[in-house]
C-alpha cells in the first residue's frame, strides 16, 4: 500500500465516528495494537525531543524500506505514534520524505490536541522524516 492509500484508509476510519470522544478512544485502541519497540531501542537516543510524554522511535532499513517501531509512556501519545508508524513504516525513504502529512489535518487530529501534544506530533513527524533522510543518504 502506498502512503496516500494508508492515509486515505485512516481518513475513512476517522470519518465513521460521530464525535471526538469516540475518536480518542479509537486512537487509544490503535496504541494498544502498536507493534512494540524492542526494549534495547527504548534508550535516550531514540527519544523524540519536543514531546511532553516519552516517545521512543526506532528505524531500520529492511529491503530498501524504512521500518519503524515505537512506544510511549502515555496512552493517547502511543496511539498517535501508532498512526504515524502505520502510515510510514515499510515505505521507501524518498516516499516518506515526499509524503504530504495533510491527512493529520483532515482527520482533525492537530486541532483536538493540547498545544504540547500538537507540538509533540510535529516532532514525531519531523523525526520520521529525519530517519528517512538518513537512510536516503546511505543509499
Amino acid at each position: 500500500m502506498t502512503i496516500k492509500e494508508v492515509q486515505q484508509e485512516i481518513i475513512d476510519e476517522f470519518s465513521m465516528f460521530d464525535d471526538w470522544m469516540q475518536r480518542y478512544e479509537y486512537i487509544i485502541e490503535l496504541g494498544k495494537n502498536l507493534p512494540l519497540i524492542d526494549e534495547k531501542y527504548q534508550v535516550e537516543e531514540n527519544l523524540i525531543k519536543g514531546c511532553q510524554s516519552q516517545v521512543w522511535l526506532h528505524a531500520e532499513d529492511k529491503n530498501n524500506s524504512v521500518v519503524f517501531t515505537a512506544n510511549s509512556d502515555a496512552i493517547l501519545t502511543k496511539g498517535i505514534i501508532a498512526i504515524l508508524v502505520r502510515v510510514f513504516s515499510g515505505q521507501k525513504a524518498e516516499e516518506i520524505l515526499e509524503a504530504d502529512t495533510g491527512f493529520i489535518d483532515e482527520i482533525g487530529l492537530k486541532e483536538h490536541l493540547s498545544p504540547t501534544r500538537a507540538n509533540g506530533l510535529v516532532s514525531m513527524v519531523k523525526q520520521i522524516k529525519m530517519y528517512a533522510l538518513a537512510y536516503q543518504a546511505k543509499q
